[in-house]
């Protein structure tokens, strides 16, 4: 498969206010690096999830690709066309083929318009005026498993996995190749997440649509991810096939992800490891390995030197001085 989405570290910033001598132009703002130099690929009609704990810098990854955030410096390739430092003018093409999926999915959706007008939109935002759009409403609805009726109903009216199915509707109205889904199953009962899992990779096979998922959620990435990358204060600590990380786990803030999350099975013998502290502030990012005052394993170097991208195998990267073994 073909490389569809081609990220090269990429870096975003955030002003964080001034005081009295930057409002009179005498210094600069404080500023946070949420995204630090982030390199991935995703491959046509593959999954490719994300995951960290709150602030890690996922979301604002997917923001920036999708071009709503903008990355200060290096590269988003979107089929082979450079997208960063683009104009909204110029952007727009290639936001036709790529769709966001909104956390909050009753939120995000207005209140005082039908599911019709809603999950059609993007027609209109784009200029497609020819399509039948009580056809294509209903299209949507029933490829999503959801009654044509709805279409004429509100936000106000669904369930939660009615409106998360809906927000999946209105995202591959266009036909995207590429649907960046933001906590798909935040909030949602565990065997409406299920449904909904089942539902996502289905599309995933029939249509051919890669996804980039954004989660902390590490059951959601079992199940319908390809690979996975992991997140720490902006930058990926390990990345490589599901299976792979899962079964062996190089980074310890890979392992702690993995041993805090609930175990179906009573009996398994876990191997549980306690991480230190809260996430740093990213106004005060620790010196060289950014985990060194998380880690249980650290040690005298952790402190100093900065560790590299390092190979387990060609597709399974890690970013840690003392990998697991």
């Amino acid at each position: 498969m073909t490389d569809l989405l081609e990220v090269d570290d990429v870096k975003v910033r955030f002003s964080v206010g001034g005081g009295f001598l930057t409002s009179l132009g005498l210094g600069a703002a404080p500023s946070i690096e949420a995204v630090a130099g982030v390199s991935l690929r995703v491959k046509q009609g593959e999954t490719y999830a994300i995951v960290g704990e709150s602030g890690s810098g996922k979301t604002t990854l997917a923001r920036a690709v999708a071009g709503l955030l903008t990355a200060q410096e290096g590269s988003i390739r979107f089929q082979g066309e450079e997208l960063r430092g683009l104009p909204e003018s110029q952007f727009r093409p290639h936001r036709r083929h790529m769709a966001m999926m909104f956390q909050d999915p009753v939120g995000s959706l207005s209140p005082r318009l039908s599911i019709k007008y809603l999950i059609t939109e993007p027609y209109r935002i784009h200029g497609l005026t020819d399509r039948d759009l009580d056809a294509e409403a209903r299209r949507l609805l029933e490829m999503v498993g959801l009654p044509g009726e709805f279409a004429q109903r509100y936000p106000y009216q669904l369930s939660g996995g009615q409106a998360r199915r809906v927000g999946v509707a209105r995202a591959l109205a266009l036909e995207p190749k590429l649907v960046l889904a933001d906590e798909p199953t935040a909030g949602l009962d565990v065997s409406v997440q299920g449904e909904l899992l089942n539902l996502l990779s289905d599309l995933r096979d029939r249509l051919g649509v890669a996804m980039m998922v954004i989660t902390h959620n590490l059951n959601v990435v079992r199940h319908i991810a390809d690979r996975v990358g992991i997140m720490y204060l902006g930058r990926l600590v390990e990345e490589g096939p599901t299976e792979t990380v899962f079964a062996n786990p190089k980074h310890p803030y890979t392992l702690a992800l993995l041993a805090a999350n609930p175990e179906p099975d009573p009996d398994a013998v876990l191997d549980r490891i306690e991480l230190k502290g809260e996430p740093p502030s990213l106004l005060n990012r620790p010196a060289a390995c950014e985990f060194h005052n998380r880690c249980p394993f650290v040690r005298d170097n952790c402190a100093v030197d900065t560790p590299g991208w390092q190979a387990v195998e060609p597709d399974h990267h890690h970013r840690c001085h003392w990998p697991r073994s």
